[in-house]
């Protein structure tokens, strides 16, 4: 039964387009499915109160999660995401630093402001409530284990609009019955390259003559005008860039009680006092920048998804790799890297699956892995075909890779992961690059696999944190 779902996914959504701008979103720790994503529903449900005209006669809301969401959402911060979001904060423009003191605000007092405008009383334990016992929302058309439901009552408690939406991953999120892929692309705009799998991207890119980037960058200008494109991934990458240094000079214990204590800021101390004497250096690097990204991360600070927070340090880390260690790196090959890696990206957003909670560790970090291998291949100026081996590579090896966070947080194995994740990318990238022969195994062929592992993998393995290293290492 999982195999024919699958197919039918795997057939039905060839038609859709997907952003290097929705894959690369500016927002905040510690996850984007659990905080993100749950942070845009609760808005979402508070605007459409408003455009129904009925925000005036709310007199409580109660909002209930459902799988993923329960189990691992106190970790993870959905319990504040959903008090932002309501109050009307946006991930991509909220201050961090005023997170704590307004959600302080919520609590002390016992009212929250629905957008900012419409006080009402709201209390957690009676108003957000975790369904740990169930996985999805009761009567949901959508299946998928990130629901939330909203229900707004009037002050004779009478129902005035209930919304159920789901958390799909990255910060993505679609209402209940609602196709995710109906608002990927706006409607009438014709893309000059709708590739629907690795081997469509490589016909369209040989028939134009051009490298998979070109491809990306032709499909952005759609959309954008050109100089908005380059403007906008520029700023990506400057966000991810001062969120490396934010980590590399930070130090303390991360929240959350497990006490984690944050190692980047350590770690590039040593490697500074070494010099370069160590051939391996470069790869020492590049594990402190993408656990500097996801200590920042877990801290619920400014990130930029990758295509997901709980991977948000792979793509980053490889990106300053190639600016800081490879002779003649530029801001053209910045360009080329990060508008391959959303190629690649879509790939597997459109064709599989980027949520932990739906298919395991592999869809963030074996996906991002598999990104950031292939955008490295182009900004080193290799082919196509490159850059499609790499990726295929970069995800082969991560297959199988479960998502069991200890206590629910984006730390352990989170962090580490992120680093390893980063490192297997430029190895991946290599092998690519010196391999003469070809390769058996395509990327369409890996992205299947690693879907169809994500269905028939056990659902305590996918981010609830009930088995794996969740269960079986003792919180102190």
């Amino acid at each position: 039964m999982a195999g024919v779902a699958s197919t039918i996914l795997w057939t039905r959504i060839k038609r859709v387009k997907t952003s290097l701008f929705d894959l690369y979103k500016v927002g905040i720790g510690p996850s984007s499915s659990h905080t993100m994503g749950p942070m845009r529903a609760a808005r979402r449900f508070a605007v459409e109160l408003e455009i129904s005209g009925v925000l005036d006669r709310v007199a409580e809301v109660r909002v209930d999660l459902y799988g993923s969401l329960a189990l691992t959402g106190l970790g993870h911060g959905t319990d504040r995401a959903v008090l932002l979001g309501l109050s009307g904060e946006e991930a991509a423009t909220i201050d961090p630093a005023s997170i704590e003191p307004k959600l302080v605000e919520i609590r002390s007092s016992g009212r929250l402001a629905i957008l900012g405008s419409h006080e009402i009383p709201f209390r957690e334990a009676e108003n957000l409530i975790f369904h740990r016992n169930q996985m999805i929302p009761p009567g949901a058309v959508t299946q998928h284990p990130n629901g939330v439901r909203f229900s707004a009552f009037d002050a004779a408690g009478n129902v005035l609009m209930t919304g159920t939406y789901f958390s799909i991953g990255g910060g993505f999120i679609v209402a209940d019955g609602e196709d995710a892929a109906s608002k990927a692309v706006p409607a009438g705009v014709a893309m000059p390259y709708p590739f629907a799998s690795a081997a469509e991207l490589l016909s369209m890119a040989e028939e134009a003559d051009a490298p998979i980037w070109k491809v990306m960058l032709a499909n952005e200008c759609a959309l954008r005008d050109p100089e908005d494109v380059r403007a906008g991934i520029l700023h990506i990458w400057s966000v991810m860039q001062a969120c490396i240094e934010r980590g590399m000079a930070t130090e303390g214990i991360l929240p959350g009680g497990l006490g984690v204590r944050r190692r980047a800021m350590r770690l590039a101390e040593r490697l500074r006092g070494k010099g370069s004497v160590d051939p391996l250096a470069p790869l020492d690097w590049v594990t402190v920048y993408a656990m500097a990204v996801n200590e920042e991360n877990a801290a619920g600070g400014r990130v930029v998804t990758a295509p997901t927070n709980g991977a948000a340090g792979v793509i980053p880390a490889v990106a300053r790799y190639y600016r800081d260690f490879i002779p003649g790196a530029d801001e053209e090959g910045l360009l080329r890297y990060f508008l391959t890696s959303a190629a690649v990206g879509v790939l597997y957003k459109e064709n599989a699956s980027i949520s932990g909670a739906e298919v395991g560790c592999q869809g963030e970090v074996g996906v991002a892995c598999s990104m950031a291998a292939g955008g490295l291949a182009a900004a080193l100026g290799g082919t196509n075909d490159e850059v499609e081996h790499a990726a295929e590579i970069g995800m082969e090896h991560n297959l199988g890779m479960t998502c069991d966070p200890i206590g629910g947080l984006v730390q352990i194995p989170c962090i580490e992961r992120n680093a390893m994740g980063a490192v297997k990318a430029v190895q991946a990238c290599r092998l690519a690059m010196n391999e003469t022969e070809g390769h058996k195994v395509s990327l369409d062929q890996v992205i299947r696999t690693m879907y169809l592992t994500g269905l028939d993998m056990q659902s305590r393995y996918k981010e609830t944190s009930l088995a794996g290293l969740a269960l079986n290492v003792i919180e102190c």
